[in-house]
């Protein structure tokens, strides 16, 4: 893509959304760069789609809501508008999305040659200065949409492979080993009335909107994530055949579906990664749990999970250089970014006065909001632009592909 930028000129008001359109791009098919073109089509459940429609999928996003309003998209055949479309029901009935990865055609060329007319149409665009605040505003939208998938591609991928024998390798690069996990101690806090959600002129989706005041209780959280080392003492107590620490619908989900440790531990005590089958490191924070089983594990221990009020207050309380938004000084701060995904026990509802974006892309958010549970922070997978304190992740409570972990909680008294 990047001979395309020599067309925006530097002097361009543009050349910054330019540079920052290329890389996030780039970085989508830098993932996949050591892909086979059988690789980019697994599919190991519904929910995990292939690589290739995350890369058609997000093609189709910049084409559909900003290129063919102004009649600049290039020409593909109308079938790939279902194909690639994900669940925008306003703008037509999307493909099944249990049946993404028996999709031979287009084939990967084809769609890799879509990415990039898609890209020059909408860098021309950028060179002629012919989008309106609105469109610049969909078009950061769209990069933030597609980072997105690229972490989903990475956990969709993992499981994907993780279904084959061999358990193969996504990367050869060496893991990074966990440093000693130290004795686990807490930050307290006064509660009161707070305020939660994004301010100011840095990006945040429409979920993160309004910010609002909310009053807590005195509360306290865990000073590091939990670790491997910790969760397999509560596999060791049999926590895994104890009802009295599961919700109801978490225990049906147990027992119907066998669980007795984190998805991707193996027998042997490996634990199945990115980089193939590798050592537990005690050390390391848990990985691929459900909802349901950070909840147990919490109820266990004697604690219970934040809500996500207390999460983002602590978490801007104990990192202040995350104030104004956009800086990255908090990724220095080992466990509240950069590791895993933080359950929290909210429910994904929307924030007082939430008021959803206009027209179709306002079914990204707003039509989720319903018997999911809220994750916060951010994984080794989340791009960086998008670890701040006000971002509201979120999966069934039952979801266990996904790079999420726990932190624990606790109520103090006031």
């Amino acid at each position: 893509m990047s001979q395309h930028l020599a067309r925006v000129s530097e002097f361009s008001p543009q050349r910054p959304v330019a540079n920052a359109l290329i890389r996030c791009r780039q970085r989508s098919t830098d993932l996949c760069a050591n892909l086979s073109a059988e690789d980019h089509m697994i599919q190991g459940a519904a929910f995990a789609s292939p690589p290739k429609w995350h890369l058609g999928h997000t093609t189709w996003f910049f084409a559909t809501f900003l290129l063919e309003p102004r009649q600049l998209a290039p020409k593909v055949p109308d079938v790939w508008k279902t194909l690639f479309n994900s669940y925008y029901n306003g703008i037509g009935q999307p493909h099944r999305r249990d049946e993404r990865g028996i999709l031979s055609r287009p084939p990967l060329a084809d769609v890799l040659a879509w990415r990039d007319a898609v890209d020059s149409a909408l860098l021309t665009a950028l060179e002629q200065d012919l989008f309106s605040n609105v469109e610049l505003a969909l078009l950061e939208l769209g990069m933030q949409h597609e980072m997105q998938h690229q972490e989903l591609l990475l956990t969709d991928l993992l499981y994907s492979l993780s279904r084959n024998p061999s358990l193969p390798a996504f990367t050869s690069a060496d893991p990074i080993a966990a440093t000693p996990a130290k004795q686990l101690g807490w930050h307290s806090f006064d509660g009161g009335l707070v305020n939660i959600g994004a301010t100011g002129p840095a990006f945040a989706f429409d979920n993160e909107y309004p910010r609002h005041p909310y009053h807590l209780q005195p509360f306290a959280l865990a000073d590091r994530l939990v670790t491997h080392a910790e969760y397999q003492a509560f596999i060791d107590a049999d926590g895994y055949r104890d009802p009295q620490w599961w919700l109801s619908e978490a225990w049906d989900r147990v027992t119907e579906e066998a669980w007795c440790r984190p998805l991707h531990w193996l027998d042997d005590g490996r634990v199945y990664t990115l980089h193939g089958p590798i050592e537990q490191d005690p050390n390391a924070p848990v990985c691929h749990l459900s909802g349901y089983e950070a909840d147990a594990f919490a109820r266990w221990a004697g604690y219970r999970l934040p809500t996500e009020q207390e999460w983002e207050h602590a978490a801007t309380q104990l990192l202040p250089d995350l104030v104004p938004p956009g800086t990255t000084a908090h990724l220095n701060q080992p466990g509240w970014y950069g590791s895993v995904w933080q359950w929290t026990q909210s429910a994904y509802t929307p924030y007082p006065g939430y008021s959803p974006d206009a027209g179709a892309v306002g079914e990204y958010n707003g039509k989720f909001m319903s018997s999911q549970w809220v994750l916060r922070g951010g994984s080794f997978a989340t791009p960086k632009a998008q670890q701040r304190p006000t971002y509201r992740n979120f999966f069934y409570p039952g979801d266990r592909w996904q790079f999420t972990g726990l932190r624990l909680a606790r109520s103090e008294r006031s």
